[in-house]
């Protein structure tokens, strides 16, 4: 199991999410350094589908952490699809996710050391919380 307080490297959680695929979407995450947490966001992005919401709540989760200096990043995210094309097991097939995918390896690759780890929805609560945070509050 995944804990805000597991080791002392930085952790990011980040989920999104749109009700209708596509349908209003929104963005949540949770930066953490150590056992302190350093971040969090929770916005309303329009209209898209759930996986263009998956990767601009990475994007934003991955420029928050460049803006607090952080060189080594575990990136969580309960996207199985979002991970693993980011760990290249898959391609990017969807012409419309290739650009999204790219400004966020543009990111990615910016980091002394990252990694993408797919973790259960029900580890990833408080991103989750703060994307039906920001849908409800629409």
């Amino acid at each position: 199991m995944v804990s805000p307080s597991t080791k002392s490297a930085a952790r990011l959680f980040t989920d999104g999410g749109a009700r209708g695929n596509p349908g209003p979407a929104a963005i949540g995450g949770v930066l953490y350094q150590g056992k302190e947490k350093i971040d969090t966001f929770s916005e309303y992005i329009g209209e898209t589908t759930n996986n263009q919401a998956e990767y601009a709540a990475l994007i934003k989760g991955l420029e928050l952490a460049l803006a607090s200096n952080i060189k080594e990043l575990s990136c969580y995210l309960d996207s199985e699809l979002v991970v693993k094309q980011l760990n290249k097991e898959y391609k990017v097939k969807e012409v419309g996710l290739a650009k999204t995918f790219v400004k966020a390896w543009n990111l990615a690759i910016q980091f002394k050391k990252i990694s993408f780890k797919h973790i259960r929805r029900e580890l990833n609560k408080e991103a989750d919380a703060l994307v039906n945070k920001a849908l409800d509050s629409r």
